[in-house]
């Protein structure tokens, strides 16, 4: 029963009849009204700097995933270089060759067999470099039968060049193709609430697709991200609790048509239980949503992530009759046109934990 947990009851603010405006939530003062940091942002980002961090080779054996998770800029800036340095490594030792070979000494001898026809300089092995390497072949410049050394090198070259080809052009798929674009049409509202449903005090918000193509398999989880001290007195900062969304149930597992209603049950298990509201007002902990599902167009996976935090607006809702109280007013537009939740006591009468 709802009424079990005592530390949400409170004196009631009106009559069922009453029809005096609902209460604006009080404004928080002091240092809890200073702007708190996101532990983890909307777009997935951690808060979360790695210090001391000694064996940074093992980012070198991942050189995949770290190339991957580099910004933009750093990716296009190794994908050039990644280009350039080959093709200027290979023109380089094309220009060795012909050097070694004497067929820079023998330019306008025609008699002489060089080992790559036209090659009278570096400019020109750059260029013959950039040609074998992108399969372009002009045809003014090519490779003869009688330099052994640049068949082998005209090998390696093609075969080193189709790796580096693979390597980085699967780098810039993957980059590309991330579904992380997608979570910016999956919508949360700005703000919870703690009210009755089904005679049950409930948190609740509410999640929302704005396109018409789906996710498919959605599921939603969430974690209440909050330092503690243990009973041996350890103290553990930034301790992840689950939050129970359905998971017994399989209401975790959505069908994200229409905007859903996504409901965490303050019982006896829950992180909650023995949280007043004025406490909850007061505390520092974060409340981190993930909801992950295949988008329908391309097969990926895609995460979104909500955020709540004391910061946040988390009323609790006036109903007047405790059986029949005000359903949550929740809004996916944007916070200017958020309307405005009532704020009072969720019980007219305060009943010890344990009665029935």
């Amino acid at each position: 029963m709802a009424q079990d947990n005592a530390a949400f009851c409170g004196v009631p603010e009106g009559l069922p009849g009453d029809t005096k405006p609902p209460l604006v939530p009080p404004k928080r003062r002091g240092a809890s009204a200073r702007k708190r940091q996101r532990y983890v942002e909307k777009d997935g980002k951690c808060n979360v700097q790695h210090g001391n961090v000694r064996e940074t080779y093992r980012y070198l054996t991942d050189i995949f995933t770290t190339l991957v998770d580099l910004k933009w800029r750093f990716s296009l800036l190794v994908f050039i270089l990644a280009y350039a340095v080959t093709w200027l490594f290979f023109g380089l030792i094309w220009w060795f060759i012909a050097y070694c070979r004497g067929d820079l000494e023998h330019l306008e001898d025609h008699a002489w067999t060089p080992c790559v026809n036209n090659l009278n300089g570096f400019v020109s092995a750059f260029l013959f470099s950039i040609e074998t390497e992108t399969t372009i072949g002009y045809g003014h410049r090519v490779i003869t039968d009688k330099c052994p050394e640049g068949i082998v090198l005209l090998l390696l070259q093609a075969i080193l060049g189709s790796m580096v080809n693979a390597f980085m052009v699967g780098c810039m798929f993957v980059k590309i193709s991330q579904p992380n674009k997608r979570a910016e049409t999956l919508v949360f509202s700005s703000h919870a609430v703690v009210s009755l449903r089904d005679d049950r005090l409930c948190l609740m918000f509410r999640v929302g697709d704005l396109r018409d193509s789906h996710i498919v398999e959605a599921s939603i989880r969430a974690k209440l991200i909050k330092s503690k001290q243990t009973q041996e007195g350890e103290f553990i900062p930034l301790d992840q609790t689950d939050l129970s969304v359905g998971f017994e149930t399989g209401d975790d597992r959505l069908f994200l048509v229409s905007p859903l209603i996504i409901s965490h049950e303050i019982d006896e298990r829950s992180p909650f239980w023995d949280v007043s509201r004025h406490q909850l007002e007061k505390d520092d902990f974060e409340i981190v949503v993930i909801l992950e599902g295949m988008v329908e167009a391309t097969g990926d996976i895609s995460p979104a992530w909500g955020h709540l935090n004391p910061g946040c607006s988390c009323p609790v809702l006036q109903g007047g009759d405790p059986k029949f109280p005000l359903p949550p007013k929740l809004s996916l537009g944007p916070p200017h046109q958020n309307k405005p939740i009532a704020w009072g006591a969720a019980f007219t009468r305060s009943v010890g934990r344990g009665s029935q």
